[in-house]
């Protein structure tokens, strides 16, 4: 209201100050955007459920917005690929081969193959399974990879 009212010495604080807060928001907004970004990013790495201790770190609105894109993928994966889908979180990185040794780190309970071969996952058994099946369970920390 000075500046209006004719105190030209005013004019250069008030747009350095502009310029601040334009400046402050465009760094918000970068950060903003690269959280949604690294958010985005876990439910690559973790699939469809998250971890406790990362979901802690995560507001209200970040874990809805992980929701409506977890909901989101899933639908566009149900409409791809025929009557089953096509999940495409399953070969992250290439396969060097389609089956893998695995060792179970903790109790699983049954877990069912395609061929309908039911294989019982308790502490410390190792299986050699299919990679597509199990590398679900691998990001999820119930199976562990075995490197020979």
């Amino acid at each position: 209201s000075e500046a209006k009212a004719g105190r030209t010495d005013l004019i250069f604080l008030i747009r350095f100050r502009h310029c601040c807060l334009l400046r402050n928001q465009r760094c918000v907004l970068a950060y903003l955007y690269d959280r949604l970004l690294r958010i985005r990013a876990l439910r690559w790495e973790y699939g469809s459920v998250l971890p406790n201790t990362i979901q802690f770190h995560m507001s209200a609105e970040e874990v809805e917005w992980f929701n409506r894109y977890k909901k989101s993928l899933a639908t566009y994966m149900r409409s791809v690929g025929g009557e089953e889908g096509l999940d495409l979180t399953q070969d992250i990185k290439p396969p060097k081969s389609l089956y893998i040794e695995v060792r179970c780190l903790r109790d699983h309970g049954e877990f069912e193959i395609d061929d309908g071969t039911t294989i019982l996952l308790k502490k410390n058994s190792q299986h050699f399974l299919p990679r597509w099946k199990c590398e679900q369970l691998i990001r999820q920390g119930v199976l562990e990879h075995i490197l020979s």
